[in-house]
């Protein structure tokens, strides 16, 4: 039968191979003792098998608690293989497998997992996104030779249906392309839902009507299973083209149910994320976990930014925005969200490492709070990758645009 590859990297005061064979053991057939009916052909047929292990360095300390106390620490890149028939198509089983209890083996002190490789038999199993980064952008009538350039609604909680509109309204008429719900935002006492996406989507399709253009809002819908497709059905019956869901707090099996609805690009929040991935030797690692989401099916997936106002390297966010793009199954490419913190400064090192604008390029502060407001503060994030990708530096764009300078002047002498 096929095999699933998991990749992770591991921390250890034990022997690598007894290490990663009390990995491979507790996440199959094994446990901590041999049982009745653990023949060799069962362990043959559904053991997990250890597929390489890559000798890294040491360490003198642990990176979380162990249960042996050792003057060395062992670091390795681990594979581990899975057959098919452990899991079929059940994602949640996988999940569970391929990052469950590993965790709390007493033989690490230390364990990300990194990657991970599906078969040719899941080819044709799960759809993936709907729309992913081209459609999504197509259904913003956004261009391929630029990204998309969104914002957040800001205060996060408290403004009204009414309030919420207007500042909509300004948006789209300075030239936005998305604009989005903030993940603390749901239907609050003096917002309810309903109201919200009624006269947010107002403005949206009166301005469609008079120009053409069509300005995609992701309305946060998430709740538990029936307010998540309450939700939906009321963006698609007000002709919303997107709802935002906190997956980390939803969950795998419900993202998908709404994901396979099909009507909406669902623009994936990963709130929580330092929860999972902050330390650098425990929990999951982007490429692995986007994965996981592109089989539940989002199209839209936030990957941080460029020198962001967060932890995370610029290493991890380039790998991230990568990430979106490999392939995998015969899903499409997931459109990666980049914010926190950014503004149009960073965007010649975006382009400059990731080399691609099949990006939601997102800037909350860098937009409201610039000089000649937000209609300055989009356009000068569109003049930033118009030269970014011209291959101009930003010096000359600075000098050969009005509101890209003031945004120089206002967010680059922080």
């Amino acid at each position: 039968m096929e095999r699933i590859t998991g990749h992770y990297l591991i921390e250890t005061p034990y022997n690598l191979e007894d290490a990663a064979a009390v990995l491979a053991g507790e996440q199959s057939s094994g446990t901590f003792v041999s049982v009745p009916g653990e023949t060799e052909e069962l362990k043959e047929r559904f053991a997990a098998r250890i597929e390489n292990i890559e000798e890294l360095d040491e360490v003198k300390n642990p990176s979380i608690p162990g249960d042996i106390n050792n003057s060395k620490y062992k670091r390795a890149r681990v594979s581990i293989s899975w057959s098919v028939e452990n899991f079929q198509d059940n994602i949640p089983t996988l999940i569970s497998t391929l990052q469950g209890n590993l965790y709390e083996l007493r033989q690490f002190t230390g364990l990300k997992f990194d990657d991970f490789d599906l078969p040719h038999w899941y080819m044709g199993k799960f759809r993936g996104p709907a729309f992913g980064a081209d459609g999504t952008k197509q259904l913003a009538g956004v261009k391929s030779d630029r990204p998309m350039i969104g914002t957040i609604i800001k205060p996060s909680v408290g403004m009204s249906p009414e309030d919420t509109a207007a500042l909509v309204k300004e948006l789209i008429e300075a030239g936005i392309d998305f604009i989005k719900d903030d993940e603390l935002m749901s239907s609050t006492a003096n917002s309810p839902f309903k109201k919200r996406v009624e006269l947010v989507m107002k403005e949206i399709n009166d301005f469609q009507q008079k120009t053409g253009k069509k300005v995609m809002y992701a309305f946060n819908i998430s709740g538990d299973l029936d307010t998540l497709k309450n939700n939906y059905e009321t963006i698609v019956k007000n002709d919303g083209t997107c709802a935002m869901i906190s997956i980390n707090s939803v969950g795998w099996a419900g993202v998908k149910a709404i994901a396979d609805m099909g009507k909406l690009s669902i623009h994936a929040h990963r709130n929580g994320w330092g929860m999972i991935n902050r330390h650098p030797m425990l929990g999951i690692n982007f490429p692995a976990y986007s994965k996981l989401w592109r089989l539940a099916g989002v199209d839209q997936l936030h990957v941080n930014g460029i020198r962001n106002k967060f932890w995370e390297s610029d290493e991890s966010v380039i790998r991230s925005i990568k990430s979106c793009s490999d392939r995998f199954l015969d899903h499409k490419e997931l459109l990666p969200v980049v914010s926190s913190g950014q503004w149009g400064g960073q965007a010649f090192d975006t382009w400059k490492f990731t080399n691609t604008t099949d990006l939601l390029y997102m800037a909350g502060g860098g937009i409201m709070a610039h000089p000649s407001g937000p209609a300055g503060g989009v356009r000068a994030l569109t003049q930033a990758w118009e030269g970014a990708v011209s291959g101009k530096s930003l010096e000359e764009t600075e000098k050969a645009h009005k509101e890209f300078a003031e945004s120089v002047q206002k967010f680059g002498k922080k």
